[in-house]
């Protein structure tokens, strides 16, 4: 198999430095926030409460942007406020959109089910009210407190700026978009459903690849996001949040400032992918549980939505093995993934003067179940093999076990296995030709389904699109037969691509892209809205409809 080496890349090292941006602050006064924004960074006074650079470049670049600063002269709670605030009065309108394509109809047909999630979600606040209010200086529950400020923060901002009554959304609007990832799992939990629902049978979400260079001399980063084509409205974010560890604490959180690839109203990634002051960068890819009986451990006390757990271990984790400890707790086996943590402090690359280091904790894996996490120090095996790839299955026996993989891959097949899954075999081709930053982007692009036989299946045609590192279900035909829905005809497919390495994460810097895979020199044409049989079917308010865009590297403006 070989990597197309003529793919259009010609804008691989492109900067994007300077765009159209609008500045906003938030001062206190009378007791409360009050926003203003600007053209001019000047503007901006010397005593704030937060400050923000905010662009909308999705029609050019795919992507907006978004960078919040806090100051660390104001309370915790107002600087958590602030930063939330700020965010929701600014990208008011990219929100709204976001919400109407994800989540409007979410009940429609199903406001028996939504009517548990309500329930659930209500006795889960306020299992996590009693224990801010018991433990008031435990840094965990500190910074939970915190994290629910600022998505409080930010409806109130998105409101203010929302003049149409029918456009406003509560706080526990935005707390529904931002437990997207949780929410399917969490459904199915509280509803028991009679029949296993597909979608627990295939957890495709995601594609990712740690890789280490031969010779030490740099390590990769990386993650694919697949999703539904309806949630690419994407925000790239930089958090710098200067909270103290506790109320009774003059020490900063290790992880005050990160930048994550994220979406309009979340205060996190869901992707998800972190690049975090404390050294670590985080990512996952999903693993799904087919196992129903697992999810009456799902309980609204005791535990934490699987999106504000993540939060709490990116700021309070110094390594990965803390991250790994801090997130498995309150485990709430809903948005069931295998995480891997990357200890760039762990990491010394050779240069001309210096052979390169490697320290124990390099990597560490997670994986999550309901009732159930597995985790380990990687260091050794990524040593060993020079790379660690993440597509959906879990990589220790036991979860695999336990999540209904044996049950899979009896009735489905090698499709299943985790050696014997088409992107096990082409992570193993692929990775062994990676050699510099252009080569491993490539491997996260690639997609050669016609072509390449590990994307054969017993389908009609004989191949589909979604064996791929960055799938494209939608090329698949709409008349074609498959033995399972995974590998059909779908909105569906990668629509990013995201990766950082030993420099580039020293500035909270990844390369990307926003957009589904495309390649004319192998039949795979750019994906455009008008041109899918399904785009009237499904909402994309606010999307370009032609998605073309080249890799980009960020640069924050103000680091």
């Amino acid at each position: 198999m070989n990597l197309y080496v003529k793919y259009c890349f010609l804008l691989l090292f492109s900067l994007f430095i300077f765009c159209e941006s609008k500045y906003g602050f938030v001062t206190w006064s009378n007791g409360k926030a009050v926003v203003s924004v600007t053209d001019n960074y000047s503007e901006i006074p010397k005593v704030y409460v937060a400050r923000a650079t905010y662009s909308n470049e999705i029609n050019n670049t795919g992507w907006a942007f978004l960078e919040i600063h806090t100051s660390r002269d104001s309370s915790d709670e107002k600087q958590a406020y602030a930063a939330g605030f700020l965010e929701g009065y600014l990208s008011r309108d990219l929100i709204w959109m976001h919400w109407q394509n994800m989540l409007k109809g979410y009940c429609y047909n199903k406001t028996e089910v939504c009517g548990l999630i309500e329930d659930f979600v209500d006795k889960n606040e306020d299992y996590i009210a009693s224990m801010v209010t018991a433990n008031p200086t435990d840094p965990y529950w500190y910074q939970m407190k915190l994290y629910y400020i600022q998505i409080e923060g930010l409806a109130v901002g998105y409101n203010q700026a929302t003049s149409n009554p029918y456009e406003w959304l509560t706080v526990r609007d935005i707390i529904w978009i931002n437990m997207l990832g949780d929410l399917d799992e969490l459904a199915i939990a509280v509803s028991s459903p009679k029949e296993t629902p597909e979608g627990l049978l295939f957890g495709e979400h995601c594609s990712g690849l740690v890789k280490l260079l031969p010779d030490w001399s740099d390590l990769y980063t990386s993650q694919v996001t697949w999703n539904s084509y309806q949630s690419m409205l994407r925000f790239q974010k930089m958090y710098v949040l200067n909270y103290r560890l506790a109320p009774n604490s003059k020490k900063p959180i290790p992880g005050r400032k990160m930048s994550f690839s994220s979406y309009p109203a979340f205060v996190q990634s869901t992707d998800d992918f972190y690049i975090i002051s404390s050294g670590l960068v985080a990512a996952e890819t999903t693993v799904g549980n087919s196992n129903r009986s697992l999810f009456e451990l799902v309980a609204p006390a005791g535990q934490v939505l699987e999106y504000a757990r993540a939060m709490v271990a990116n700021r309070l984790a110094r390594s990965g093995k803390e991250w790994v400890e801090i997130f498995r707790k309150h485990n709430s086996g809903t948005y069931n993934n295998q995480w891997y943590i990357v200890d760039y402090n762990n990491f010394k690359p050779k240069n001309s003067k210096f052979p390169g280091s490697i320290a124990p904790g390099l990597l560490w894996v997670i994986e999550q179940l309901p009732g159930y996490t597995e985790a380990a120090d990687l260091t050794e095996l990524l040593k060993e093999t020079s790379y660690f790839p993440s597509y959906n299955i879990p990589y220790f026996p036991r979860v695999f076990n336990m999540s209904g993989g044996n049950e899979r891959v009896a009735t489905y097949g090698d499709w299943f296995g985790y050696h014997t899954n088409p992107r096990a075999k082409m992570f193993k081709s692929l990775q062994a030709g990676v050699t510099d930053l252009q080569s491993m982007f490539l491997v996260l692009r690639y997609n050669d389904y016609k072509r390449d036989p590990l994307s054969r299946c017993a389908c009609s045609p004989p191949y589909s699109a979604e064996n791929a590192i960055a799938a494209r279900n939608d090329l698949n035909p709409a008349n074609g037969t498959y033995p399972f829905r995974a590998l059909g005809h779908r909105s569906h497919g990668a629509t990013d691509a995201k990766l950082t390495s030993a420099k580039l994460r020293t500035r909270y810097q990844f390369l990307s892209v926003a957009s589904p895979p495309h390649n004319a020199s192998r039949g795979i044409p750019p994906f455009q809205w008008s041109k899918f049989d399904l785009g009237s079917e499904v909402s994309h308010v606010g999307h370009p409809d032609l998605w073309m865009f080249s890799p980009i590297l960020h640069r924050w403006e103000w680091g």
